[in-house]
């Protein structure tokens, strides 16, 4: 394998998926969301790319691990036991697997997001 497989995200050229949340998710807002998933491995089970959001709140429930770093905008993670962390530009975290609540995009979001699904 040779550096020509380096995945840059500067100069990817990765078709845009626009979609929403189910709408039973959904708790306002209109929720649409863009992902630019450059990187996908052979296995299935990891993945990273860009990812931005409209302003809209809507419930998660993360079956993954996920590795967050904010570009833009401000978002709040809600978790089921009411508390929340308000989430800006420059913050770096992770969600881990099993994490239940909810996402609020209060300023449109832009986030780099790395994904490692433990199951198969």
């Amino acid at each position: 394998m040779s550096v020509n497989n380096i995945i840059d995200f500067a100069h990817a050229h990765t078709e845009a998926e626009r979609y929403r949340p189910a709408e039973e998710k959904i708790i306002s807002g209109d929720c649409e969301q863009t992902v630019y998933n450059h990187y996908e491995s052979p296995c299935g089970r990891f993945a990273s790319g860009v990812w931005e959001g409209g302003v809209g709140h809507w419930r998660v429930h993360y079956t993954e691990h996920e590795y967050c770093e904010i570009l833009a905008g401000v978002s709040v993670l809600h978790d089921e036991a009411g508390g929340s962390k308000t989430l800006r530009a420059g913050d770096r975290f992770v969600i881990p697997a099993g994490f239940r609540g909810s996402w609020e995009v209060v300023e449109p979001c832009r986030k780099i997001y790395a994904l490692f699904e433990a199951q198969g």
